[in-house]
């Protein structure tokens, strides 16, 4: 996950606040974090990771399109009553809480909840 985002970029990243970790069964973080889980991990990261730059405004823009993830699955993406919303293969969804984190190589948007793919 390093690696990606130390590179040029610029991406969009949809990161899940604490609150949204806490949503988890017990014990799902303690596991994936283990060594043996790496590749779950990096591809659980990535997909909160798009190539590319996407502000709130893009984002509303592009209501009911897919955007492909750095991980390489998509997300719908759907806005109902002004909240922006991502829907995965899953039928999970999660809500932007906090829009346009703006940083040196993208931005960040926070989340509700944690995307599995």
């Amino acid at each position: 996950m390093v690696e990606v985002l130390q590179s040029d970029g610029p991406f969009t990243v949809f990161g899940p606040n604490n609150a949204a970790f806490a949503k988890l069964p017990a014990g799902t973080v303690e596991e994936l974090v283990k060594p043996e889980n790496k590749e779950l991990l990096t591809s659980i990261l990535t997909y909160h990771v798009v190539a590319g730059s996407y502000t709130a405004a893009d984002i509303i823009a592009m209501n009911g399109q897919t955007i492909t993830t750095v991980q390489g699955q998509d997300l719908t993406i759907m806005v109902e009553a002004g909240k922006v919303m991502l829907v995965d293969s899953n039928a999970g969804v999660v809500t932007v809480i906090a829009a346009d984190v703006l940083n040196s190589n993208g931005v960040v948007h926070v989340i509700d909840g944690v995307l599995m793919p």
